[in-house]
């Protein structure tokens, strides 16, 4: 129990270091890169020990798969601690980092194409158009944009986009903070009521607990209301205008006319709308059509720049541009989901979902704790960690229980599927390395943790809370009047 204890102590520091990024003035991403790779070096060294208390499912599913009877009749006088050994180094080390992969070229391939677009001057078509200096009229704005912008594309995508966006429509950096945090609430709360808005809520489209139709109906009401609760108080209290930053003399040296200018956004915009077609399409992962759409603005470039000056070339070029992405940001992710992929693979998640359910048995209590919880850690493995915990039950199956009132809720489209959706969606926005649109705000603009815990945070609280309050007076006023 020592050892599984400790991977927790681990995480907690490793979490405490990214905090405190900047009192301590150690960068975020070298923080995360050791906690991840501790958490992991503490689990495989006392491997024997923390699988043994029997917590992780993933190895009790795994120790049952033909998986470990191939690797017996290969290594019939392997000991038990081989065979957890294989688990980890073998499986679920390589089976999280391909998950963990999968984000990470997504999040290379939107920010190369954002920079590319913003290289090429294209968002100052969209910038040019939005010519209020009032805070509160800009801040309403850029919100109402980004929550149905993360409908259509998802949430990290267009808080790249938008943050982007910011650093062309406000001068000064504390108030650009201010709008960026705002738009990681608006973000992954338009991305909880749609499909292929945000990760979790694909994984629940693809699994069957939720259908398309039903998901965006259901969720779109709440969502909206955790997007304007927050916005609503801001708007009582904030005042005064913005100011534009000045052009920077270096963009302005790079000649491009303004047919480039719209071409690049629209072959930008289009590529980014393109990834969910493409996943439709093809069943592939969303990575692979952003790598797609890359790859045609890379081609693009390469030829309408041909005739231009070398240093035109280098400038506008995507190997050019690739030398501006953040890739501190890409080690950052790395680090802070191989973490929570250990804490999945020892049982620590799947130990604090058992517990919600035995001594909590409420679908209000039970999503309302997943939500806050993943404002700590990833969304993603703490839906699937509800996902298995709970299978989608059959009308005859509810009809034939004890409990026929509370289980009715995991039919498919259940209430505890929608409400699941919306707050592993929302409850990312509490805290700023909550989700990765927050990671990547926080990465874009350098913004403080404590900072966000003490200007945003509560905003973002009142929001999730308001939005289950409102769920719950819809489903009174639709099924139960």
């Amino acid at each position: 129990m020592f050892s599984f204890t400790l991977m927790l102590v681990v995480f907690v520091l490793g979490y405490t270091a990214i905090a405190l990024e900047h009192p301590l003035k150690i960068d975020k991403a070298a923080s995360a890169l050791m906690l991840g790779v501790l958490i992991w070096a503490v689990f495989m060294l006392n491997v024997s020990s923390i699988l043994s208390l029997g917590f992780s499912d993933a190895w009790q599913h795994f120790s049952h798969s033909c998986l470990m009877d191939d690797f017996v009749k290969l290594h019939p006088h392997a000991t038990l601690f081989d065979r957890m050994k294989y688990f980890v180094v073998d499986n679920q080390v390589v089976e999280h980092l391909g998950n963990i992969s999968e984000i990470l070229f997504f999040l290379l391939g939107a920010m190369t194409i954002v920079e590319t677009v913003d290289q090429h001057q294209g968002f100052k078509l969209i910038t040019d158009r939005i010519t209020t200096t009032s805070k509160v009229k800009l801040l309403w704005i850029i919100s109402i944009l980004t929550f149905f912008m993360s409908a259509i594309l998802d949430n990290l995508t267009t808080t790249i986009v938008i943050v982007t966006l910011l650093n062309k429509l406000v001068a000064d950096k504390k108030t650009r903070w201010f709008f960026a945090s705002m738009v990681v609430i608006a973000a992954n709360a338009g991305g909880a009521f749609s499909p292929i808005g945000d990760v979790t809520t694909i994984m629940l489209w693809i699994g069957g607990q939720v259908t398309a139709a039903n998901i965006i109906s259901m969720v779109f009401v709440p969502s909206v209301f955790n997007m304007l609760f927050p916005l609503i108080i801001v708007s009582l209290y904030m005042k005064g205008t913005v100011e534009k930053p000045k052009i920077d003399a270096s963009e302005t040296s790079v000649f491009t006319t303004p047919f480039e200018r719209k071409l690049l956004l629209i072959m930008g915009v289009g590529a980014l709308v393109f990834v969910p077609v493409f996943k439709t399409i093809t069943h592939l992962p969303p990575y692979m059509g952003m790598l797609f759409g890359l790859s045609v603005v890379w081609i693009t470039t390469e030829l309408i720049h041909k005739g231009k000056t070398a240093e035109d070339r280098r400038k506008l070029s995507v190997m050019g541009v690739l030398k501006k992405v953040d890739i501190p940001t890409i080690f950052f992710f790395l680090g802070i989901l191989s973490a929570v992929a250990a804490l999945e693979s020892a049982g620590h998640l799947a130990l604090a979902s058992h517990w919600l359910d035995k001594n909590v048995h409420n679908i209000y209590g039970i999503n309302a704790a997943i939500g806050l919880l993943s404002s700590i850690v990833d969304n993603v493995p703490l839906t699937a960690g509800a996902m298995g915990m709970y299978p989608i039950l059959t009308h005859a199956v509810v009809v034939a229980s004890s409990e026929p009132t509370y289980l009715h809720h995991f039919v498919q489209d259940g209430a505890f599927w929608e409400l699941l959706a919306y707050a592993a969606g929302t409850g990312g926005s509490i805290l700023i390395i909550g989700s990765a649109a927050g990671v990547a705000a926080m990465a874009l603009e350098k913004i403080d943790f404590i900072w966000y815990m003490k200007k945003i945070s509560w905003l973002a609280l009142i929001g999730y809370f308001g939005g289950i309050l409102i769920y719950w007076l819809q489903d009174l006023i639709l099924f139960h009047m």
